[in-house]
């Protein structure tokens, strides 16, 4: 059997409500305030649930070219900005590399859906003639990963995943294996969503799965707390670029962290809802370990899902002690959606950029908001100050609608 490559972590590309960049983000996080307000980008009346965290610093113009930018939409313009961001941290010089073993994997639960939502309007408006000639290169998910490969000339393996909240840890874990078996050796990975738009937001908000809790907006996302109800809708995004260590090393590159195994399963049970006994769950993160050849008692930090939903935090926990058992007691555990809410299929690569800083970088973010914690979330949660520490190895978690399950695991760069 051939000799699985090692790979590396060596540049991140984040777009989030608390940070555009590498820097920012973590100046961000040790900020240890939330970003979630009212929201501003449509009325939010009509709705039960009338926050969001929105990124506000963002202009597409400071990273693709005016006339190529006019042909994306905001998804569009998260994905190919997230790319350049990434590109540039890890001092990559494309025009060095052999384009061919340099691919993009990217995720996204809606992909253009918002965009497409806007054209309807103009479409009804205005007449069929006035729609947008970009929608048909724009609504789909792929235009991520595509558009990545056109902007930045990369012809290597591409593909964007559609896995609801999970998709950014799957687009990960894909380029992560494209790369440890030899299909490339530098993959751009990550998600894009740019879901504020009202029908989409109101799908959210019909099926009360976000949180209500509207005169309190920094306060609304509170993974782990007993009076926790809901999610908080975000936008954003972030590409890893990730290397085969051996290469990443003889050209003096960063490195934040080495990803170790990636596991990725299914509930088979409910569309929104989590299997009950997080058997699945707790799967995806045993096949992760088992992947990297790492026994949970090497874990040391988890960069929980948490999403602030009654149901997945309390059977996160509960997938956590399956996994982990009497060790599960010693974790330090946090939860950072209610920094910047939950960027839906974005959200996964944002916490796998932030579990690498963690690691690299000693520190590790609190979960915000854990006032009164749920006798059923009884981990360590690190709750409302982050913590100095010095983990060797870390899990974080995705779980999405739909039942899936997905979990990376990383150890620090050595």
């Amino acid at each position: 059997m051939t000799e699985r490559r090692r790979v590396v972590v060596t540049g991140i590309g984040p777009i989030t409500p608390i940070g555009t960049g590498r820097d920012a983000l973590w100046a961000g996080l040790r900020r240890q305030q939330s970003a979630v307000r009212t929201l501003t980008r449509f009325d939010p009346e009509p709705f039960r649930s009338r926050i969001a965290a929105e990124v506000d610093d963002f202009v597409p113009g400071d990273f693709i070219e005016q006339r190529r930018a006019r042909r994306l939409d905001r998804f569009g313009h998260f994905a190919v900005a997230a790319a350049r961001l990434a590109a540039a941290d890890a001092e990559l010089d494309l025009a060095r590399e052999d384009r061919e073993r340099v691919g993009a994997m990217m995720g996204s639960a809606l992909g253009g859906v918002a965009f497409a939502e806007q054209q309807v309007h103009v479409a009804r408006d205005q007449g069929l003639r006035a729609v947008d000639p970009a929608l048909a290169l724009t609504v789909f998910g792929g235009a991520a990963s595509c558009n990545i490969a056109i902007e930045l000339g990369v012809q290597g393996p591409n593909s964007t995943n559609a896995m609801s909240c999970a998709s950014g840890t799957i687009a990960v874990g894909q380029a992560f294996r494209a790369i440890r078996d030899g299909d490339a050796d530098v993959m751009l990975a990550g998600a894009a969503e740019a879901p504020l738009a009202p029908l989409c937001f109101g799908a959210f908000a019909i099926i009360r799965a976000m949180s209500t809790r509207n005169d309190a907006p920094a306060r609304a996302s509170r993974p782990f707390d007993r009076d926790r109800d809901g999610f908080v809708m975000g936008e954003g995004a972030c590409v890893l670029v990730l290397e085969e260590r051996s290469r990443a090393l003889a050209r003096g590159a960063p490195l934040y962290a080495e990803l170790l195994g990636f596991g990725f399963s299914n509930d088979a049970h409910h569309m929104t809802a989590p299997r009950p006994d997080g058997a699945q769950a707790a799967r995806a993160m045993r096949l992760a370990l088992a992947d990297g050849g790492v026994a949970a008692g090497e874990v040391a930090y988890v960069n929980a899902h948490g999403s602030s939903t009654p149901l997945n935090d309390s059977t996160e926990t509960l997938a956590l002690r399956q996994v982990f058992g009497d060790h599960a007691s010693r974790l330090q555990v946090s939860s950072t959606k209610a920094y910047y809410g939950h960027a839906l299929g974005a959200s996964g690569a944002i916490e796998a950029a932030i579990t690498a800083l963690a690691v690299a970088r000693e520190w590790l973010p609190p979960t915000l908001n854990l006032d009164a914690p749920d006798a059923a979330c009884d981990l360590d949660y690190i709750p409302h100050t982050g913590r100095v520490a010095r983990p060797e190895v870390a899990l974080t978690n995705s779980f999405g609608f739909g039942g899936i399950n997905a979990a990376l695991v990383l150890r620090r760069a050595g």
